[in-house]
């Protein structure tokens, strides 16, 4: 996909500091070392300015070394996301694509611009998250130049009433991104996360505005872990897959266009179908179906036999009082005894 129409232009190139920092990175990026001299002829500026550029790095959280003699090099080798590589990839209309540094986080950047872009399919990227979020207020955690965050502006004509369902549809659309790089056996995990090996390895959160039945915006955030390190993944208290474990060397920068492309596909379907036409799906790849459970409600846990879902997209649980209906809210679904997600 070539030439995107300009809606908006690059923040990093009205950020002349930030601008100067994506190239440093680029140059980093190998995990070689670089002298101060080298990078100050490659930027075009003076080892002073340089090395006010590697401090930034710090704020970042992005482990640098130096040795005196070689330079400065990144303990890790990383891949920067790039714009022109991924717009290149993408498949079905996107109008506007972003990618940042570092930011709050994508859906709080995307909801702050969400009003002046209706009816835009609007994508932002980012390398890092410093507020990431999650469902139910949690953080998403964030490290610099390892995962894929991502969010998306999409407009809808039928309201907030028409969104039934959607946020299954997103995980279904992270799914078959996963198969489509060659991840056979991932599973969906109601109401929106994407799990593999009984771990997660992506999560979801839809936030709206608008009508309930008149125009609205929705901004579609995934987080999908690529690779994490220890450290990194600490103050995470459930258990996660990531997918360098389970994927050859795909790169990220065809990870972010494979999952834009199936998010701008289902959802398509979705704004023409409904949920109705994904149901099938989402129940064939249920990794819970027929499983006993924990449903964790704010006040109280309710247990049964889960049963998959219903046309609408709610979560069917079998108790001893019969099949009951459960709508998304503030709960949590885990199989029976395990670790509370």
């Amino acid at each position: 996909m070539k030439g995107l129409p300009v809606c908006i232009t690059i923040e990093l190139l009205f950020n002349l500091g930030a601008y100067m920092l994506r190239n440093l990175l680029v140059i980093l990026a190998d995990g070689e070392f670089h002298s101060g001299e080298e990078l100050g002829a490659q930027l075009g500026v003076t080892r002073a300015a340089v090395w006010k550029q590697l401090k930034k790095l710090e704020a970042l959280n992005i482990p640098l070394s130096s040795v005196k003699g070689k330079g400065y090099r990144l303990s890790d080798a990383i891949e920067l996301l790039d714009q022109s590589i991924i717009e290149e990839k993408v498949e079905g209309r996107l109008d506007c694509l972003e990618v940042l540094l570092n930011t709050d986080s994508t859906n709080s950047y995307l909801l702050d611009k969400a009003s002046d872009h209706m009816g835009k399919r609007y994508a932002v990227l980012a390398e890092k998250q410093e507020s990431g979020r999650g469902r139910r207020g949690r953080t998403w955690v964030s490290p610099f130049g390892k995962n894929i965050y991502l969010s998306m502006l999409w407009s809808f004509s039928g309201g907030i009433g028409s969104l039934e369902g959607l946020s299954l549809v997103i995980a279904i659309a992270v799914e078959r991104a996963l198969t489509d790089l060659g991840v056979d056996d991932a599973k969906l995990k109601w109401p929106n996360d994407v799990y593999l090996n009984n771990k997660k390895l992506a999560g979801i959160l839809l936030e709206v505005s608008g009508e309930y039945s008149g125009h609205c915006q929705v901004v579609i955030g995934i987080g999908l872990n690529i690779k994490l390190s220890d450290y990194d993944a600490e103050s995470i208290d459930q258990p996660w897959a990531q997918l360098s474990e389970y994927l050859g060397n795909v790169d990220r920068n065809t990870i972010a266009a494979t999952m834009i492309s199936h998010l701008i596909k289902a959802v398509e379907q979705f704004d023409k179908e409904g949920f109705k036409s994904f149901k099938d799906y989402w129940v064939s790849r249920d990794a819970f179906i027929n499983q006993e459970v924990d449903l964790i409600l704010p006040n109280k846990t309710r247990s049964g036999i889960a049963k998959g879902i219903n046309t609408k997209g709610e979560f069917l649980l079998q108790t001893d009082l019969g099949l009951e209906i459960i709508n998304a809210g503030e709960l949590s679904l885990r199989l029976k005894n395990a670790p509370l997600d």
